[in-house]
């Protein structure tokens, strides 16, 4: 009658993030990808750390999504002019570092890429729109 429950936390947690996405305006919608892509390269390391390379892959996968078809796609290039050409130019490096980071196992490619992500997520939340910046 009733399907097996899987992790009670888990269905919680997938239901606030569903919320906060359909309420979340735009602005706040590009720090959520930052967030995520952020996450999904630390649990990466974690993996790589503890030799679960499946995982790893599948978390490194995760974030290059999130920066090619969330941070990237989100760009209006032609309206940005040289800035937005030159934040495509950047996701573009970023996602090819991933790439190196998951074919040789490098914690250092995936620190850079942190590092880059924290840098424009920091930039981001000085332009809130008439919000206070979520830090």
């Amino acid at each position: 009658m009733f399907g097996m429950m899987r992790n009670p936390a888990q269905s919680y947690a997938k239901v606030g993030l569903e919320v906060a996405v359909e309420t979340a305006s735009p602005h706040k919608l590009i720090l959520m990808l930052f967030d995520g892509a952020i996450a999904a390269i630390n649990i990466a390391k974690f993996e790589l750390e503890a030799g679960d390379i499946p995982k790893k892959g599948a978390s490194i996968s995760k974030a290059i999504d999130i920066v090619s078809n969330g941070l990237r796609a989100s760009l209006d290039v032609d309206a940005g002019g040289e800035l937005g050409e030159r934040l495509a130019a950047l996701y573009d490096y970023m996602i090819q570092r991933l790439l190196f980071a998951n074919l040789n196992n490098s914690i250092a490619a995936l620190d850079e890429v942190v590092g880059l992500l924290d840098t424009l997520r920091d930039a981001w939340t000085q332009i809130a729109p008439g919000e206070q910046a979520a830090a």
